[in-house]
């Protein structure tokens, strides 16, 4: 379901990548609205973990419903914002390190050990693709597996309003909805618009 420029863009990447003894394979790809509406909505109501800014799962009892909004913010992407769901991004570890049967857990540890190599080789070679998530910008957790393709994500950046997003939440049946609307403009400075290339 990624966009074809991106998946003819990241099978190039590929390509590359194997030339270097390294194994790309795509975790996450698409993911549409509904598909991130049910995961906010399953951490909203503690059906899965809610992380902490260090990855650390939190007990959300003790949380405002505020507060719990802002803390799901650090990992997971309000519905109607996930750059997933644009078919353009993607997070993708190298296979080839990963012991047979492996599960990858998408994690700053993870990257930098058994994955380590290939964050390395990445950082110097981008194909089109780019990192968003990095240290000092926004305030979603560094994710250095997601990767962006820029030539079809930045098409979407343009395209994208306020004002539709706050229909669509409207629209659906988006958990804590209250909170997400008297924040949005606070979610869309520190969540997304300071993701998008200027």
């Amino acid at each position: 379901m990624l966009k074809p420029e991106t998946a003819n863009a990241f099978e190039n990447f590929c390509a590359e990548a194997r030339k270097h003894g390294f194994e790309p394979k795509i975790e996450s790809g698409y993911r549409s609205f509904d598909r991130q509406l049910l995961i906010w909505n399953e951490k909203v109501l503690g059906k899965r973990k809610v992380l902490d800014k260090n990855g650390k799962p939190l007990d959300i009892a003790s949380l405002s419903e505020t507060e719990l909004m802002k803390t799901i913010l650090l990992w997971s992407a309000l519905p109607g914002t996930s750059r997933h769901e644009w078919g353009t991004d993607l997070d993708v570890i190298d296979s080839a390190a990963a012991p047979e049967g492996y599960e990858a857990e998408l994690t700053i540890e993870e990257s930098y050990g058994l994955f380590g190599k290939f964050h390395e080789w990445l950082s110097e070679n981008s194909f089109g693709f780019r990192r968003v998530f990095l240290p000092g910008i926004g305030r979603v957790q560094p994710e250095p597996w997601h990767l962006s393709y820029v030539p079809e994500a930045r098409k979407i950046e343009q395209s994208f309003t306020a004002e539709n997003l706050a229909e669509r939440l409207g629209n659906s049946q988006v958990l804590l909805l209250p909170q997400i609307l008297d924040n949005l403009d606070w979610i869309l400075k520190e969540h997304v618009l300071c993701y998008f290339e200027k």
